[in-house]
């Protein structure tokens, strides 16, 4: 995938950069950027907009963010990986992914680098069921957080509690592994198996969630039940595929 940045980065934040991957997320990404910006003023912030029908990327432009434009419409997974490989590219040690429809609260980043930072992991994510309060997601979508955290677990010994939390961290190792091979569709539960194939380390942070903020959830309750099947049988492929 071609990526063009439609500005540069300063040269003394290549060190830490902030990834929003964004469709159609007008209506909240303006607010998402400046908490960002409030709670990590030394990063960097690219936005990936995964080729947005409103006003995604002229926000992203005018809150002095990056910026890679996608051509097509590839989904939350690819426009992820386009982040990653930008990083990865430009030399970034740190990178951490938030939404840009305001599900997670900007000043939890900070928490989920200090374990990077310690060397403690090479991925860390925020997992809203390790605390109380926060938005709390439907009982079916629960019970399927359940279903994949237990399957993760049997398959890989992983204990995870928020396998479809998107909110994370990755320090170098972790995204020069995701940059080049990351799930394409819905990728989180897929990409921890990965990450325990090539034997790096994940570890969850306690994190409050909200409500999005602005637009709609792309996931039906049919699609819903779809995607459980789908990522239940993506992830024990992905188990029991050789090591390369």
């Amino acid at each position: 995938m071609q990526l063009t940045a439609y500005s540069s980065p300063s040269p003394e934040n290549e060190r830490t950069i902030v990834m929003i991957p964004a469709r159609d997320e007008a209506a909240a990404l303006a607010a998402v950027i400046r908490g960002v910006r409030n709670a990590l003023p030394e990063a960097d912030i690219l936005v990936m907009d995964d080729h947005s029908e409103d006003d995604t990327a002229r926000i992203a432009r005018e809150q002095g963010a990056l910026l890679l434009r996608l051509p097509i419409h590839v989904g939350i997974g690819a426009a992820v990986q386009a982040g990653l490989q930008f990083a990865h590219r430009r030399g970034y040690r740190r990178a951490l992914r938030c939404d840009g429809d305001g599900q997670h609260p900007a000043e939890t980043l900070r928490a989920l680098l200090d374990p990077l930072q310690a060397d403690a992991a090479d991925v860390v994510t925020g997992s809203r069921y390790l605390q109380q309060g926060g938005f709390v997601a439907s009982p079916w979508r629960r019970l399927g957080s359940y279903w994949l955290a237990t399957e993760i677990g049997l398959l890989t010994g992983q204990r995870v509690t928020d396998p479809t939390s998107g909110l994370s961290a990755f320090n170098e190792r972790a995204i020069a592994l995701f940059a080049e091979e990351y799930p394409p569709d819905y990728p989180e539960p897929e990409a921890i198996v990965a990450l325990r194939r090539a034997g790096l380390r994940l570890r969850e942070v306690p994190a409050k969630m909200r409500a999005r903020q602005g637009g709609a959830s792309s996931i039906t309750t049919l699609l819903a039940a779809y995607y459980m099947l789908k990522v239940s049988l993506a992830v024990l492929v992905m188990a029991l595929r050789r090591r390369p």
